[in-house]
């Protein structure tokens, strides 16, 4: 399944993804860029910057509630 993650640069999404060994997780991020195959997004469960594989998000929904 592909994600069009270029439209949600620059709103929340909450993405399901699994990382490089195998492990899916849920995660509500903010989307700034997405660039050369990867996303860059604050992760707020961790409230730190992250940089994910675009191929690695197997789903993505924009979120409309304050996450701040």
């Amino acid at each position: 399944m592909s994600v069009n993650m270029e439209k949600l640069v620059g709103r929340t999404a909450e993405i399901i993804y699994q990382d490089s060994k195998g492990a899916f997780t849920k995660r509500l991020v903010s989307v700034f860029s997405i660039r050369d195959g990867k996303a860059r997004v604050l992760d707020w469960n961790k409230r730190a910057f992250r940089t994910l594989v675009v191929d690695r998000i197997l789903d993505a929904r924009p979120v409309t509630r304050d996450v701040s």
